[in-house]
Formats: C-alpha cells, sequence, structure tokens
C-alpha cells in the first residue's frame, strides 16, 4: 500500500498528527493528496543535493499540477481550481533553488513515516499480551473504572429513595403536628408509625454514606495506580521516547480514565451537597449524616485534587523544528510545546488560560552553581486550553512560536566550586493554569523535562549527548542538578540507548553483534560486559574533540544522509573490528566484502574484501581509504561500490568486489538502488591503481576526480565520473592521462 494510502488509513489520533504536519504553506495536503503517487516514486533524497535532478523533478511538479487543474476544468470544480492555482504560484519561489524544495519534500515525507512507524508500534504494543505489572495494571483499570460510573448510578437510585422516604416521614409528620392529635391512643399509635418511619431514614442515610464511604475506597484504589503508577510509568516511557525509544506515549485511553474517575467524583460531591439539603429539612439526635459526612467530604474532595493536579501534563516536549531531537533549545529560535489536560469536559473549552514561563523556582535552588544563567521565554505565552485544535476534542494549549532569551547580569558571576558547562545546564519549562468548574477552583502546573539551551547551532550535538544521558539514566524529571554529580551508565542502559539511535534514524537498531564491538571499543575484550558502566566523562568529555559521541554521532549523520535504505535493510555490517572482519573474510570465496564504520576516521564508511588465489599463500583482506560525507555528497555510496575497480599489473581494470558477505551477489544485494540514469551514458569506472610490488601498510589511500569523456556516439551524452587513484603516484608505474582515457568503460 502506498505510503499516503496508509496516512490515510490510520485511526482518528494519528489523522490528528497528519494535520499537524500539513498546516503550513510548504506543502499543502491537497497536493499532497492529488500527487500523492508521483511524489512517492521520485529520488527527492538524492534531488537535494543534484540541482539538475532537482529542476527536472521541480518542472515536472508544476506540469502535474497543470494537469490536475485541467482535471478540475473538465468536472468544473472551481474550488479545486483556484486552489491548484494559487499553489502552483506558491511554487514559483523555488524556481531559483529547487533543491530547497526536494529537501522540504523529503522532509514531509519523513515525518509521515515516523507518524506510520508510531502507528505500527501502537498496534503491536495492543496485540501483545505481555503478562508483566504493567499489564496487569492495566487490566484493572480497565475492568475497574466502568464500574464506578455503574456504582454512581447505584448511589443515585439509592439517594433518590432516601429523598423519598425522608419527604414522606416530612410530609406525614408535620400533618400530623398541624391536627393537634388529643386522643393519646391515636397519638401513641401515630408515634409509633413516625418512628418507624424516621428509623427507616436512619437507616437509608446509614446505607447511603456506608456506600459512598466504600465508593471512596475503591475510587482511591483506581486513583493510586492511575497517578502513582500509570502516569508515572508513562512520564518514563516519554524520557525515552524523546531519546528514540520505541514505545508508546499516546495519552487517549489514560484521558478516558482520568475523565471518568474525575466526573464520578464531582458527581458524589453532589450527592454530599445534597445530604446537607436533607439535612437541613429533618435531622436528629446522632444523626449519622452530621458524624460522618464531613470525612466523606474532606476524602472527596483530597481524591479530586489529586487527580486533577495529575491531569495537566507536557504531551509534546520543548522542540525545534531543525534540531537533532527534543530538550535541545537555542536562544532566540522558535520552539514548540504542548500540555494537555486529561480531564476532558466540554464545558472548560477555551476557558481555562495556560500560561508558560521559565521555573524561577530551580533557579532559586542553585545559586551555588558557579554562572548558572537564567532565561525569558518570549512569544504568546499564554493560550487556552482548546478542544478545536485537536481533531478528537483533547483539552490542549498547543505553543508553536516561542523563543528563549538570556537575562543580562549584572554583577560577576559568584557562586561557589561547582561549575558547569553549558551543556551540563539543565533549565525546567513550567505552565501554569487554574482548574474552575462549578465550585471548584484548584490550580494546575506542569513542567517540561529538562532542556539544554544553547546559543550556537555548532553545540548541538554536545547538548544532545546531555539529553541523551539525563533521559537514560535520570528517573527524577525536576533533577536540574543531575550533572553536578553524575552518575554512570551500565552496558546494558548504554547499549540499548546507541541501539535506539539507529532505531530513530534509520529504522534498524544494533545487533548483539555491533553492540559487542562497541563494548570491546568501550572496555577491551570481555567475557561478559553486563557488569560494566560508561562514565559520562567516557561517552562525552575523554579525548576531545574526537569523544566517543562524537565518533557514534558522525555515523549516525553519515547514515540517516546517506546510507539510511542500505542501513535499514542489513547491507551495512557496521561495527565490525578489523580484528573479526579479516576472520570473517578469509573464511569466504574470493571477491566476498563486507561494509563497515571506520574506527578511527569520523563518520567514515569503508568496504574490505578478500582476493584469494591458488598461487598465494592464506586469502589477503584488503581495505579502501574511509568514505566521508565529502565522497557522499558528490556520488551515492552505491555507485562506488558498483562502478569501483582496481587496476591489475598491466593496467587492467578488475571491479573486486563480487559477494556482499556472506555470499549474496553485488548486484542482487543492491541492484534495486542503482541509479537508473546512469544505465546508458557509460560512465567512466571507479578504479584504483594497483602495482603488484606495491605494499598495503593499511589502506589503499585513494584521491577523487572528476573525469569528462565524449564518445563518438552522438546519442550517448558526455557523462562526468569519478576516478579514484592513489595519492602516492611516484610508487607506481608512469601512466598518462590519455591512456586512463583510453581505458574501456565497458573492461
Amino acid at each position: 500500500m502506498a505510503q499516503w494510502d496508509r496516512l490515510c488509513s490510520l485511526s482518528a489520533q494519528y489523522k490528528q498528527q497528519l494535520d499537524e504536519l500539513y498546516d503550513k504553506d510548504v506543502l499543502s495536503m491537497e497536493v499532497r493528496h492529488y500527487l500523492a503517487v508521483w511524489i512517492e516514486r521520485q529520488e527527492w533524497k538524492r534531488a537535494a543535493q543534484d540541482y539538475n535532478l532537482a529542476m527536472v523533478l521541480y518542472q515536472n511538479l508544476l506540469d502535474n499540477l497543470d494537469i490536475q487543474y485541467s482535471r478540475f476544468v473538465h468536472e468544473v470544480a472551481f474550488l479545486q481550481q483556484h486552489n491548484i492555482r494559487r499553489y502552483k504560484q506558491n511554487f514559483q519561489r523555488y524556481q531559483d533553488d529547487p533543491c530547497l524544495l526536494a529537501s522540504n519534500i523529503l522532509w514531509y515525507l519523513e515525518r509521515e513515516k515516523e507518524i506510520l512507524r508510531n502507528a505500527d508500534l501502537a498496534d503491536q504494543i495492543e496485540q501483545e499480551a505481555v503478562e508483566n505489572e504493567v499489564q496487569v495494571l492495566i487490566h484493572f483499570l480497565y475492568s475497574k473504572t466502568p464500574l464506578l460510573p455503574e456504582k454512581v448510578q447505584c448511589m443515585e437510585h439509592a439517594m433518590c429513595c432516601l429523598e423519598e422516604q425522608q419527604d414522606e416521614f416530612d410530609f406525614k409528620y408535620q400533618t400530623f403536628m398541624m391536627e393537634a392529635v388529643t386522643d393519646e391512643a391515636v397519638k401513641k399509635d401515630q408515634e409509633k408509625h413516625f418512628q418507624v418511619l424516621i428509623n427507616n431514614v436512619n437507616a437509608c442515610r446509614k446505607s447511603v454514606l456506608a456506600d459512598i464511604g466504600k465508593h471512596l475506597d475503591k475510587t482511591k484504589e483506581v486513583i493510586d495506580l492511575l497517578v502513582r503508577k500509570e502516569l508515572v510509568e508513562w512520564q518514563r516511557r516519554q524520557q525515552k521516547a524523546c531519546i528514540g525509544a520505541p514505545v508508546s506515549v499516546c495519552l487517549d485511553q489514560m484521558e478516558k480514565w482520568f475523565t471518568r474517575v474525575a466526573a464520578c467524583l464531582i458527581q458524589v460531591r453532589e450527592f454530599l451537597g445534597k445530604l446537607d439539603e436533607l439535612v437541613g429539612k429533618v435531622t436528629y439526635a446522632d444523626d449519622p449524616i452530621k458524624l460522618k459526612k464531613p470525612g466523606l467530604q474532606q476524602k472527596t474532595d483530597k481524591l479530586l485534587h489529586e487527580l486533577i493536579k495529575s491531569s495537566f501534563v507536557v504531551e509534546t516536549q520543548p522542540t525545534m523544528p531543525q534540531g537533532k531531537g527534543p530538550l535541545v533549545l537555542r536562544t532566540n529560535v522558535q520552539f514548540s510545546v504542548k500540555t494537555r489536560l486529561l480531564v476532558k469536559f466540554p464545558e472548560l473549552n477555551n476557558f481555562m488560560k495556560v500560561k508558560v514561563f521559565m521555573d524561577s523556582l530551580k533557579c532559586r535552588e542553585v545559586p551555588q552553581i558557579k554562572g548558572y544563567r537564567r532565561f525569558n521565554v518570549l512569544g504568546t505565552a499564554v493560550k487556552a486550553l482548546n478542544m478545536a485544535e485537536s481533531q478528537n476534542g483533547r483539552m490542549v494549549a498547543d505553543f508553536r512560536h516561542l523563543t528563549l532569551k538570556e537575562q543580562k547580569s549584572g554583577g560577576g558571576k559568584g557562586g561557589s566550586d561547582i561549575s558547569l558547562s553549558v551543556m551540563e545546564e539543565l533549565h525546567i519549562i513550567c505552565f501554569d493554569t487554574v482548574f474552575q468548574y462549578k465550585d471548584l477552583s484548584i490550580p494546575l502546573q506542569a513542567s517540561s523535562l529538562p532542556v539544554v539551551i544553547i546559543s550556537n547551532s555548532s553545540q548541538q550535538q554536545s547538548a544532545w549527548a546531555s539529553i541523551l544521558w539525563f533521559n537514560m539514566i535520570s528517573q527524577d524529571t525536576k533533577d536540574v542538578m543531575f550533572f553536578a554529580n553524575c552518575p554512570a551508565a551500565t552496558w546494558p542502559q548504554f547499549g540499548e540507548m546507541l541501539s535506539w539511535q539507529f532505531l530513530a534514524a534509520a529504522d534498524r537498531g544494533l545487533a548483539e553483534e555491533q553492540l559487542e564491538m562497541i563494548a570491546r571499543k568501550l572496555f577491551g575484550i570481555k567475557q561478559d560486559y553486563n557488569n560494566c558502566n560508561v562514565s559520562w566523562s567516557k561517552f562525552s568529555k575523554d579525548n576531545p574533540p574526537d569523544t566517543f559521541w562524537v565518533w557514534f554521532d558522525g555515523i549516525l549523520v553519515m547514515v540517516k544522509t546517506h546510507l539510511e535504505d542500505l542501513w535499514r535493510n542489513g547491507h551495512i555490517m557496521g561495527f565490525v573490528s578489523k580484528g573479526k572482519e579479516k576472520l570473517l573474510l578469509k573464511k569466504k570465496q574470493s571477491g566476498t566484502f563486507l561494509l563497515r564504520f571506520s574506527e578511527s576516521v569520523i563518520g567514515g564508511i569503508t568496504f574490505s574484501w578478500v582476493e584469494t588465489s591458488p598461487s598465494a599463500g592464506e586469502p589477503d583482506v584488503k581495505s579502501v581509504q574511509p568514505f566521508t560525507q565529502v565522497y557522499l555528497k558528490q556520488i551515492p555510496f552505491v555507485e562506488i561500490l558498483r562502478s569501483f575497480q582496481i587496476l591489475e599489473a598491466g593496467n587492467v581494470p578488475v571491479n573486486p568486489l563480487i559477494y556482499l558477505y556472506p555470499n549474496t551477489p553485488k548486484d542482487e544485494a543492491f541492484g534495486k538502488y542503482y541509479s537508473k540514469e546512469s544505465e546508458g551514458t557509460r560512465p567512466f569506472p571507479l578504479t584504483c591503481l594497483k602495482h603488484e610490488n606495491s605494499p598495503y601498510i593499511k589502506y589503499i589511500k585513494t584521491k577523487l576526480v572528476f573525469v569528462s569523456k565524449e564518445y563518438p556516439d552522438e546519442d550517448v551524452p558526455t557523462s562526468p565520473a569519478l576516478f579514484f587513484y592513489p595519492e602516492a603516484l611516484s610508487e607506481l608505474p608512469e601512466i598518462s592521462f590519455q591512456e586512463l582515457m583510453s581505458l574501456s568503460p565497458q573492461t
């Protein structure tokens, strides 16, 4: 099924996310819908870096809009004609920069994939019946919360019965008093009758009060599980989701539970108010309402306050549009954040105002930190909880255009010996509102997860490392002093977090073998890494500027930018040591190769292959100098693999890459990624010159040159190609440029 068709078939909550995605004029939802098939078939990633291809796609887009316009003219759809004409005019601004258009469309397609991944994950979670504490809790909430309204209905019926009994007693007693009966025998009989009636009223009052007490006990049990267990679990899942974990953070079911319980408690308050009215009409010695009602009122209000206070949450954490991830904010750059009230009463729509501000209390708690900065929130800092902003009527306040500005410090930077870098300085953004419903008025506050605030885009990589570390380890979501005494991470924690980064970047996490190579890089060779710990310094501070995180993130960026499809489909072994690589390849047939990330070059990938010869002894494993983004921006990696050749003695070009490890023919593995445009153009081969007597120490060093060749065949255009040769030409046999150009690309 096409990507757009899958999106259109999702449930309402994911369609809401899609609606929020297409709320700007960069790419309209109508254009995405009408041109869905064409848009999904184009190579937008390559076009974002290839001006000529981007211009072709830009012109094709305009042509497709013209076709769509003609169709609406034929159908006499005036409104659609008008919209298509306006959209085409908007796209004119990309005429001078079609690569920007390709980049924008690619961004939307990637965000759509994220929505689909979240939807698939939610479906998977619903289908899997895992018997653990969380599942038991959810089962309890599913089974108990529907019973609360039923119990309230029973109590409502009991209240009606009590009121009828009391009215009967009151009417008869008032009539008796007005008649002034003088016959003592009759009077005694009537008094006995009234005693029976009042006893019934008293028994009914006790029964109603007992039912309310039992109901509050059950409600407290539900609230304890809901607030102290399920909500806490959700907050922890949200922390993990912020750093790439594949967990569900949907709040829709929790909203149903919160709303149901709150509605029941509010109705209990009304019952207690009704009991006050009944006491005002009829009371007596040892009246159970006077004795027990105050305690029940106090318990009801306490439960309701606890529930309501917990129902105000930050649903979407602070995020910059072009950041590495959430919770890293840059001064004077817009960010968005969304709050949500889980108690959904339509009467509160647009009634509750939410104010956003920096947590000054936390700032006052850290005066001992040397140079700790202060910030103000700028932009529309007050918004109403609005059901109209979400498709399914959630009570949300969506702040989309906030910025941060640092407060200027008047004096020197005092403080104790504690000093944190900007990347270790944590801040919290808070939100205030007041829950006002009938006679209830409850002040509420929610706070974001700790954020790192930077002033330059070059700090994003280090700031994201801090966010990863905090949310991997800390479960205290308000601990701004976390890095003052930073704990270590266990290897299972750390390895899982690293795997999440690849899963979030390219839909495929790290296998056990890949994690083992990383563990060996960090700890050396050990039998078991589960008891090993990784310190914050080892992760992000040791050996600057080439820290472990800089090395790892360089690989992530390269994979996300240039190798996403290859990584997702398992073609890149990636994390494998040189020693392990040789052991694997020497057991394979000649021409077997594998792809691995460089351990020494930041953001580099190389391939190694095995050569065997009957005359030679042990199989020989060779590696190419790693390719970085400098190379990959100029030619796709699959084209390098496709056309790579090495000149043997006698200047005979040979492609040494035949089988992708373990034994998949190269074209079978990578054929679907090859550029179709180059099939008939006979590009000059990517070649490495090799000499029989040239010693190989570590890598065959290569140099990148663009070469063009004119062919006599007019149907075949001149095609620029990449030519690789060693930098140390003095060590190789002499060969002229004319000789190079005379080499047949067909060889």
